[in-house]
């Protein structure tokens, strides 16, 4: 399942590049958690979960970010903010990058929390 899921961060990646975001930090940990990917859009830092599942049966993937998770995605999120004092004026979100089954097309949820 990590090959799967890594494939799937590194094809929103590449998606998010065609939208027109810049990636500045893959799968950025901290003491507590992990943020997927870091990117910028305009002058806006984006903090990304990208999530797969296999098929809908128990859930949209965006479902699986509970708020444990976007509690650990928000830490992340401030520690990154620390080491790089030059985002820190920036405006900021919270995206949710989905993918279900073979769908090369993802779903792409923005200010999801």
């Amino acid at each position: 399942m990590f090959a799967i899921g890594k494939c799937k961060e590194t094809q929103a990646r590449k998606w998010l590049g065609k939208q027109g975001l810049s990636c500045l930090e893959e799968n950025f940990r901290c003491r507590g958690g992990e943020i997927d990917l870091i990117c910028l859009h305009d002058d806006c830092l984006v903090f990304i979960e990208v999530k797969y599942r296999k098929n809908l049966e128990h859930g949209h993937p965006s479902e699986f970010v509970t708020a444990d998770k976007q509690r650990k995605i928000r830490h992340c999120a401030e520690v990154f903010l620390q080491s790089h004092t030059q985002y820190q004026a920036h405006a900021m979100r919270f995206d949710v990058i989905s993918f279900c089954g073979s769908n090369p097309q993802p779903e792409w949820l923005q200010n999801a929390f």
